[in-house]
């Protein structure tokens, strides 16, 4: 019987910004700059940061993930929504159409979206092989138990499988504060 363990990855509020805001917020050209690496292949936290700004309250400095996507998201936890005055949709990331809208407030400049800020649905990045060896199809909605003083089970975790993948788990703050779990800690997929 093959263990299906995966590590997590705490995600704390963050945005990804098109290249066209990249450009509003920081000024015509700019690029983002890497301050470290993170868990899947090619993305990075960068050095740079925004403002974002709600009806009722404000982030002063919410990390920038790069690099510059198709489009801009604001990734938050439903504690951050309240704080913030906005109600968005729990949603896997890149789906924003009819999401909640928000102020972004760089050094160069500041923009308005209507929409683009989610709640990230909990899910579990695989690369290919890896799906394949646990009998993972993409889409697939997984079980995930996590055991400790405050032990859990995961529910409607979504599967994203893909060459362009590393193994981790994604949940937000207020999931992994709930749960008692950390960064690195050890899930097992029980269906």
């Amino acid at each position: 019987m093959i263990h299906k363990q995966v590590p997590i990855g705490v995600s704390a509020r963050h945005i990804h910004l098109s290249q066209a805001h990249v450009e509003l917020l920081f000024g015509e050209g700019y690029g983002l700059t890497e301050m470290k690496p993170l868990s899947q292949p090619g993305q990075y936290a960068a050095n740079e940061s925004v403002e974002v700004i709600g009806p009722k309250g404000s982030f002063p400095k919410v990390r920038i993930l790069g690099p510059a996507r198709k489009g801009t998201q604001l990734e938050v936890s439903r504690t951050d929504a309240f704080a913030l005055g906005v109600n968005p949709p729990v949603r896997e990331s890149g789906n924003t159409a009819g999401s909640a809208g928000i102020k972004i407030k760089g050094p160069a400049g500041e923009i308005d979206i209507e929409e683009g800020v989610i709640v990230a649905a909990r899910h579990i990045h695989f690369h290919t092989t890896d799906a394949e060896k646990f009998g993972i199809a993409d889409k697939q909605l997984l079980r995930v138990r996590f055991g400790g003083e405050r032990g859990v089970v995961f529910e409607q975790v979504v599967a994203r499988v893909s060459e362009q993948y590393a193994l981790d788990m994604h949940i937000d703050t207020d999931e992994a504060n709930a749960a008692g779990v950390k960064n690195g800690d050890i899930g097992e997929i029980i269906d």
